[in-house]
């Protein structure tokens, strides 16, 4: 009789920690679907195989929408509207949409057709090479290019001293970041999530850029107002 009570205390008895233990696995459930395959990652993914470029599109514009409006809250660089949301954060949604994502999108696949059924680590390391000498001068490039236009440059000479000016101090952030970005695609990720994954990564170094770029400038503006 006591051996079946105690067992029966043991079954009912609450497991501490257990309500929260039941919503973290519901929310991680329902963000990549489980067993299931119905989550919102799964379904994120579906939309990658089936629109793959209109995918892209948004997700590449919406991040660059939010990195510029997360840099402009950690920096305090209010609009003189007195709010962080500038006319940036519409024409950053619109590089990352129209210009980075298409270009990623071409790059990538490019890359991807050209080592495609080669897995040997030899194959690997010339994929990161072509990756780091050839594909991030492209899109760094480009990227320095349209931040120019958006901050107002208007020219072609001011389009490229801001490319000149830039361009090394983003390739040595890309040559340290790249190689162990594609290594870790190579390993864990499907193609089809490449972009995607590189976007995530382009949007955290693109944030701490922007943020620290933001700061240098608004100690210029105070510096200048305190003479």
């Amino acid at each position: 009789m006591s051996v079946k009570f105690e067992k029966e205390t043991v079954r009912d008895a609450p497991i501490p920690g257990g309500r929260r233990t039941d919503i973290a696995h519901e929310v991680g459930e329902r963000l990549t679907g489980g067993k299931s395959q119905t989550g919102y990652l799964a379904a994120y993914l579906q939309q990658l195989q089936s629109n793959p470029l209109r995918t892209k599109m948004l997700t590449s514009g919406s991040l660059a929408a939010l990195q510029e409006l997360l840099a402009s809250y950690i920096a305090k660089d209010i609009s003189k509207h007195g709010h962080y949301f500038s006319s940036r954060v519409p024409k950053m949604a619109a590089y990352g949409a129209f210009v980075s994502a298409p270009l990623g999108h071409l790059l990538i696949s490019i890359l991807q057709r050209m080592f495609a059924g080669r897995t040997s680590l030899r194959a690997k390391i010339l994929q990161i090479l072509v990756s780091n000498l050839i594909i991030s001068p492209i899109q760094n490039t480009v990227y320095l290019a349209s931040m120019a236009v958006i901050a107002g440059a208007r020219t072609f000479h001011q389009v490229s001293a801001t490319v000149r000016a830039g361009f090394l101090p983003v390739m040595k952030v890309s040559w340290v970041t790249s190689p162990l970005a594609l290594a870790f695609a190579q390993k864990f990720l499907p193609e089809q999530t490449w972009v995607p994954f590189f976007n995530i990564i382009a949007f955290v170094i693109g944030t701490y850029i922007n943020t620290h770029t933001k700061k240098k400038r608004l100690a210029a503006l105070r510096k200048k107002a305190s003479h």
